[in-house]
């Protein structure tokens, strides 16, 4: 067998018989003990075999193949075994720490691991939710000591607010609250995390997430009628007429005749608005790149919000260069006037979806329109909108946009200068 190369590596191919294949470094500038092992899924690693001080054969992984070049290998093998011949035990060391690794340790080890393989914004979030969360209600824990009364007793602390704080982020305010929502996320990620520990760290033999169940996430049942959307909508001309701010107010009606998440439209930047095909073309929603179709209403609301030179976002922030964050403050305002109880950014969302079920489309076009990720709904992957899904959104967003406008569907309203008016 020759010295291992990546031509050679690359040749290796899994036993037919079901059985791990061993490859060891031979040849000219071997490294005695320097070899891989392919499982019969085809993963394969490098690894380096030695003696301890005992004289007993141990084996240590120094990298997986997908990830090191052959030298790259030899190298960290070489250092292993140089360690082994001073009496050391580099495998026996590596347990060890595995075996007393925190939870905390453990999440940070995910989120290394993470990067580059899961979506930013959901990588984001799972880091806030482990330093806000987990890591101060049972990081201390190691791996292999939590149990699932330990994640029943985080799930109680996270609902009952215990890790509730202000946020710390410079210009941004509001809580980071607990409640059953967060709860039920923060579980579910931590599932992941000890998963990962399970398999392919091998910390674990059983995921003790398993048996805790989610809390209920409250689940949004609220959301504005036609008359309430009606009512919301002649406070809002009231509110604008005496110098409410402009940008909150497009942005709440925006969100009703689209259906966007709060983000989705908060930090949209004009370069993915497509007016000419009546969609919003997304580089990244929480479901990926896709296309969203919006009615006639919704592009001429952005074709008429002001542009700031310089300023790529549709809805810029009123200091600084970022996006408008302050909307659930003014839309908690506008509610009051119109004394509407009950109404959070989200309720504007289920709104668009509850108007389009009542006019009777069905739940797979009203997917599509909130751009769920739907087997059959092919937004997300088509280089133009669906038309069925671009009418579907002009209708709905048509009658959004009379109710708010206090006027019959199909009306048209027309704006008169002076002139016109005399």
């Amino acid at each position: 067998m020759p010295k291992l190369t990546k031509r050679v590596v690359d040749a290796i191919r899994p036993d037919p018989a079901g059985k791990d294949v061993f490859v060891w470094d031979a040849g000219d500038g071997a490294l005695k003990g320097f070899g891989i092992r392919m499982k019969p899924s085809g993963a394969a690693s490098y690894l380096v075999q030695y003696r301890n001080k005992e004289g007993r054969t141990r084996r240590l992984v120094v990298g997986k193949v997908s990830t090191l070049t052959p030298d790259e290998a030899r190298t960290l093998a070489g250092e292993a075994l140089k360690a082994a011949a001073k009496g050391a035990d580099p495998s026996a060391d590596r347990h060890a720490i595995r075996t007393a690794i925190t939870i905390a340790e453990l999440c940070d080890l995910y989120l290394a691991d993470a990067a580059g393989r899961i979506k930013a914004s959901t990588l984001a979030m799972d880091k806030s939710r482990i330093e806000r969360h987990v890591k101060p209600l049972i990081g201390r824990l190691t791996v292999r000591s939590v149990t699932a009364v330990d994640i029943e007793r985080m799930k109680a602390d996270i609902m009952a607010g215990k890790t509730a704080k202000p946020r710390k982020e410079e210009g941004r305010g509001g809580m980071t609250t607990g409640g059953p929502g967060v709860a039920a996320r923060t579980v579910g990620m931590l599932g992941t995390i000890l998963e990962y520990a399970r398999q392919p760290l091998k910390l674990i033999k059983e995921n003790p997430a398993r048996g805790v169940k989610k809390p209920a996430d409250g689940k949004q049942r609220r959301f504005l009628t036609i008359g309430e959307i009606g009512t919301l909508g002649e406070k809002m001309r009231e509110a604008e007429a005496v110098g409410e701010n402009a940008t909150a107010l497009a942005a709440i009606r925006l969100l009703l005749l689209t259906g966007l998440r709060r983000m989705e439209a908060l930090a949209l930047p004009r370069a993915w608005i497509d007016a000419r095909t009546r969609c919003i073309r997304f580089e990244d929603t929480k479901s990926g790149a896709q296309l969203r179709p919006i009615g006639a209403d919704a592009v001429r609301l952005l074709e008429a919000v002001p542009q700031r030179e310089g300023m790529p976002w549709v809805f810029p922030a009123d200091r600084g260069d970022g996006h408008f964050i302050g909307l659930p403050k003014v839309l908690e305002r506008m509610c009051d006037k119109a004394k509407l109880q009950g109404v959070t950014v989200h309720v504007l969302r289920h709104t668009f979806a509850a108007t389009a079920a009542e006019m009777g489309f069905s739940e797979l076009t009203i997917a599509g329109l909130l751009g769920h990720s739907v087997p059959g709904v092919t937004a997300r992957y088509a280089h133009m909108p669906d038309t069925a899904l671009v009418a579907a959104a002009d209708r709905v967003a048509a009658r959004v946009a009379a109710a708010l406008d206090g006027r019959e569907e199909g009306a048209t309203v027309i704006k008169l200068d002076r002139a016109g008016a005399r």
